[in-house]
């Protein structure tokens, strides 16, 4: 692939690794001065995103990766096949109602306000006072 910089340089090499920030890594690197008379053959090189004007990718490597993504996609279930959706168990289970919040069970446990089983202390409010 060929990356031109900011200030005109450009590096042509294969792409070992590219991250979230376009910092690239390439592998046997060409690197051609701003006015093209300069020459440097690298092993391998690392580009930080921002210097970066454009890229270059061979249009054979574009064809591939579309060619793999619509093969993976083909094998892949169409949404809403397989295991459903939403939990599917309510009513099955013995009790019928959970205790959680807002719900009473009745006994006066929990963290309102007092009642009927509440213990001593404090009977409502933030515990200030």
């Amino acid at each position: 692939m060929l990356v031109e910089l900011k200030n005109g340089e450009t590096y042509n090499g294969h792409l070992v690794n590219c991250d979230t920030w376009m910092n690239i890594h390439l592998r046997e690197v060409i690197c051609t001065s701003k006015d093209g008379d300069k020459f440097w053959r690298m092993p391998e090189c690392y580009i930080r995103g921002n210097t970066i004007k454009y890229l270059r990718v061979p249009d054979e490597v574009i064809d591939k990766v579309q060619e793999e993504t619509s093969k993976s996609r083909s094998d892949r279930k169409p949404p809403g096949v397989g295991r459903g959706r939403g939990r599917g168990d309510i009513g099955t289970k013995p009790g019928g109602r959970g205790i959680g919040r807002g719900q009473d069970d009745g006994k006066g446990g929990g963290r309102g306000r007092g009642g009927i089983g509440s213990k001593g202390g404090n009977k409502g409010g933030r515990g200030r006072g």
